[in-house]
């Protein structure tokens, strides 16, 4: 049964291009990772300051087997961004919440009838 995590991120809006622009950078960060299926950046459109990244695994094994790796550096800044050894920029978000879900259904373009996993 699939996984998803959502980092819930407060992003004043003098931050969201330096937010976006930082993400845009580590493309290709996580997506070859091991049990890897998902990734969204959701930018908000009226009302709130907050953005949810949406990323969505095979396990939680899979989560933490890349938050313990991968996810550590690009969280750090790293992530093949080239800032190592460099000063850590300043933060886009003023603060984060990791919200985490089991799939329990799901529908695509075209099936009959909801799918459950």
């Amino acid at each position: 049964m699939s996984i998803v995590k959502i980092n819930v991120l407060t992003v004043p809006e003098e931050q969201r291009e330096t937010l976006e622009k930082r993400f845009a950078a580590r493309a290709g960060a996580v997506e070859n990772s091991d049990g890897f299926e998902w990734f969204e950046l959701l930018r908000p459109v009226e009302g709130t300051d907050t953005y949810l990244v949406y990323t969505r695994w095979r396990s939680e094994e899979d989560f933490q087997n890349w938050m313990s790796g991968q996810g550590q550096a690009a969280h750090r800044g790293g992530g093949g961004g080239g800032t190592e050894g460099t000063e850590r920029p300043k933060p886009a978000a003023s603060g984060a919440t990791l919200w985490s879900f089991e799939v329990v259904q799901q529908a695509a373009p075209g099936q009959s009838g909801p799918a459950t996993e």
